[in-house]
């Protein structure tokens, strides 16, 4: 708060020099219109066009006394203090009286509280008072989080069937199963049968009957009274079967106009999956996970050399490859692949070879970390600038190491772990570019070298690794308010050298090595669940690969594998037409 504001507030606790009052009830409000004048357009008009010269007193209904207690303290300070249980109405009062400040703070402490149980709630709010941005965050957290919100929200059942359509005919919605799809439309339908029956012909062609499995539409579907006694339903479900066999899977992977009923559910990003060793030599290999569907898609690039033991990084739609090791030396090259042309291109090389290197992004600058050189593990660490095509030194850390992983987190760059070339480490290091100095931090509890860090949840994660005697499945999270580490729920099968991400509230460990043999196996650990499961396998097994996580491509359509079960059932048309009528007195919905 200015001087100025701090005395205009202070004369009207004292009710000095006011002009005029607000009367809300019983209670009267002594203000300045000036103040609220320039502050709110409602105001403005209700002090200058819908009201006289000399009136002094307006009542002001359809508002509790104390939130317009609350109101014109932010008039005054241009602070308010919002909480769970006033937002709404501020928001609501905000609307009502112009003032697109306090809309605001409502607005950024709703997108705060986002959360399965109230996100519905919080969407339907934003349109009605059309605020488009606070609509549009909470929409695409439904459409992130819609098989949890489909469960967990009591708001669910109760959305105007126009608001369940924007929902679930999105391209965006995040499932791994159609089928979650079809169950949260017969959830809504069945909150209400007898009324909302008649809206499964509105409803079932927005579902990807084309992405689902075919023993489930047999059991599932196909028997569904909902679904069998609707002849508009049935008719859907025929032309998608028909338009499925039109087209090969060839064709549906490579056509830029997808046929209406069979479109793809279009994942937010990807993970990379970039080199690494596989069968005694260094690879070239690059896969992209898509988590909407399980699926790995090779996209393996010839042009580029292969390469192990290296960092990747995403920065300004670019994807950097950064030292490594090629099976001759190790590396200090950079390439960089251009994410919309699809092209490789060297940009300036590392003052220093590193192979093993720790690799991070941070205010638009990429930083690389330690690693080892063919002779001695290093300490020394550089940054490279984009907009210069220019690597610079930067402090060096208190240890020299290798194997270690960094990540960005609060301004900062924490790196954890590695060796020394006599011994793993568990030490932790935190560098501060203000300063351009590094810090020691609490040790993990275990040494690890091949970790992986990643940030999750507001922590960093450390897991996995080489202890300097067996290979790890532990894992453990630090907090930086606290300086401290904690356990947490061990990995499913032990590994050190994998590739690491965060996608769609998960953290995937990627292949690696297990003690014996290098492996594709992949899983992912869920905080809202604390535990890891299995995903889908890579095609290629290795270790010393890099992951990174790729968003906003818009050639989005090239990495959608066709999951399209139905494919596979040459007579699907013949088999609906064959089926009994149920009994639908013992359907359950």
């Amino acid at each position: 708060m200015s001087r100025e504001d701090s005395l205009y507030f202070m004369f009207y606790q004292r009710r000095h020099l006011c002009d005029a009052v607000l009367r809300v009830g019983d209670t009267e409000f002594h203000v300045h219109k000036i103040i609220l004048y320039a502050c709110s357009p409602y105001f403005r008009n209700l002090f200058t066009h819908w009201s006289g010269p000399d009136c002094r007193i307006f009542d002001v209904t359809e508002v509790s006394s104390d939130t317009m207690n609350l109101i014109i303290e932010f008039c005054y300070t241009g602070f308010v203090p919002v909480t769970e249980a006033n937002v709404e109405e501020l928001f609501v009062t905000a609307d009502r009286f112009d003032i697109p400040g306090l809309m605001q703070v409502c607005s950024d402490f709703l997108e705060s509280m986002l959360m399965p149980e109230n996100c519905i709630g919080i969407w339907l709010l934003a349109d009605s008072y059309y605020y488009p941005e606070l609509r549009h965050k909470a929409l695409s957290f439904i459409l992130k989080h819609f098989e949890m919100v489909a469960v967990a929200s009591k708001q669910f059942p109760l959305l105007p069937v126009h608001h369940l359509i924007q929902i679930i005919q999105c391209n965006q919605l995040l499932v791994k199963k159609e089928e979650t799809v079809y169950e949260a439309v017969l959830k809504w339908i069945s909150y209400s049968l007898q009324e909302r029956a008649k809206y499964i012909s509105l409803l079932f062609p927005h579902v990807r009957l084309a992405l689902m499995d075919e023993i489930y539409i047999c059991k599932n579907v196909m028997k569904n009274p909902l679904v069998y006694l609707s002849q508009d339903v049935r008719l859907i479900v025929l032309k998608t079967a028909k338009a499925i066999h039109q087209h090969s899977t060839q064709k549906f992977l490579k056509t830029t106009h997808w046929y209406p009923l069979i479109p793809p559910r279009l994942p937010p990003a990807l993970i990379y999956a970039i080199g690494g060793w596989s069968n005694g030599n260094p690879v070239s290999t690059i896969e992209a996970y898509n988590p909407c569907t399980d699926h790995w898609v090779n996209l393996t690039f010839t042009e580029e050399a292969p390469r192990a033991y290296h960092g990747s990084a995403v920065l300004n739609g670019c994807l950097y490859c950064i030292g490594g090791y090629d099976r001759v030396t190790q590396l200090s090259s950079v390439s960089k692949l251009d994410l919309k042309m699809h092209t490789w291109q060297e940009v300036s090389p590392m003052h220093r070879k590193r192979c093993f290197v720790s690799v991070t992004v941070l205010n638009g600058f990429i930083y690389a970390l330690g690693g080892y050189n063919g002779l001695r593990r290093l300490e020394s660490a550089e940054r490279f600038d984009p907009k210069r095509n220019q690597w610079t030194f930067i402090s060096s850390m208190h240890e020299r190491r290798s194997d270690a992983s960094c990540v960005s987190f609060d301004g900062k760059v924490y790196i954890c772990g590695g060796f020394t070339g006599m011994h793993c480490l568990a030490t932790v290091e935190c560098y501060d570019p203000r300063t351009d100095q590094w810090t020691m931090m609490a040790s993990m509890s275990s040494r690890r070298s091949g970790v992986g860090v990643a940030v999750y949840e507001n922590q960093i994660f450390a897991i996995g690794g080489f202890s300097g005697t067996e290979r790890l499945a532990t894992a453990e999270a630090y907090n930086p308010v606290t300086n401290a580490w904690e356990t947490v729920r061990p990995m499913l099968c032990p590994r050190s050298n994998f590739g690491i991400s965060v996608i769609n509230s998960c953290l995937f460990v990627v292949g690696g090595y297990n003690g014996n043999h290098t492996t594709m196996e992949v899983e992912f650990y869920n905080s809202q669940t604390n535990k890891w499961t299995d995903a889908r396998d890579m095609a290629v097994s290795r270790s010393a690969l890099s992951c990174c996580m790729v968003e906003e491509l818009n050639d989005i359509m090239d990495y959608i594998t066709p999951c399209s079960p139905l494919l596979a059932l040459p007579n699907f048309a013949s088999l609906f037409s064959t089926l009994h009528p149920p009994n639908a007195g013992t359907q359950t919905f």
